[in-house]
């Protein structure tokens, strides 16, 4: 069988959220095909149903019915052992509001996603700083969130997402909480990503960093109007 270069593929995918007993239909059948080196942006107004589909394509939530596939593998057949280790190496995630702990360095925070992958202390340690010095940080990687600014935890954020090589990079409104200069130096630097081959999959409200990417998914009341 031809090998295909579809990385996830969503079919019929719908979300249903109860509040107490009024459902409230989050995706009324959202179809998806993100290839190899694609670079995504998903628009839509506040509960246009963005979030969901992102994080049912992220593997943080599942639909309600619907089938969804990481290159051709049903996702519902895989135990929850199997999609948690999906999440820590398969996908890499960039979020508004950095997620980083507060307590840990630049080097621990990146370092994190492969400790949990087993990897050996030696070895994670040079990773992350060959991430960290190839997003500019190599200065900075013995800060702390609260001695950084906030693109720098944006950029130890990004370091994070790709230290374990993921397939798919998903990014949540990532330029959100940045001021219009430092979000278009981290717009640069998904750029030069998606130029090195990564996929970029991101959620965003701004039509500027929207125009970043090579295709606009459009969502509106839970259905894509375009993309």
């Amino acid at each position: 069988m031809k090998k295909t270069n579809v990385v996830c593929r969503a079919v019929d995918i719908k979300k249903t959220y109860w509040r107490g007993k009024v459902a409230v239909e989050a995706l009324c059948g959202v179809n998806v095909e993100i290839k190899s080196n694609a670079y995504i942006s998903i628009m839509g107004a506040s509960g246009s149903g963005k979030s969901t589909l992102i994080h049912i394509l992220s593997c943080l939530d599942s639909p309600s019915s619907g089938e969804y596939y990481l290159e051709d593998k049903l996702v519902s057949t895989y135990t929850d052992e199997e999609l948690a280790k999906i999440r820590n190496k398969f996908f890499g995630f960039v979020f508004q509001t950095f997620s980083l702990l507060p307590r840990l360095t630049a080097l621990d925070n990146v370092a994190l996603p492969l400790i949990y992958a087993g990897v050996k202390k030696r070895e994670r340690t040079e990773k992350a700083k060959e991430i960290l010095g190839k997003i500019g940080l190599a200065d900075r990687i013995y800060h702390r969130p609260n001695e950084m600014s906030g693109g720098e935890c944006q950029r130890v954020a990004i370091a994070r997402a790709l230290v374990n090589d993921p397939k798919v990079i998903f990014a949540d409104e990532p330029t959100g909480n940045l001021d219009s200069k430092t979000g278009a130096e981290i717009m640069e630097i998904f750029d030069k990503l998606n130029d090195e081959g990564n996929t970029l999959v991101m959620v965003t409200h701004d039509p500027n960093v929207a125009d970043h990417a090579k295709r606009i998914i459009k969502l509106k009341d839970g259905l894509i109007e375009n993309g």
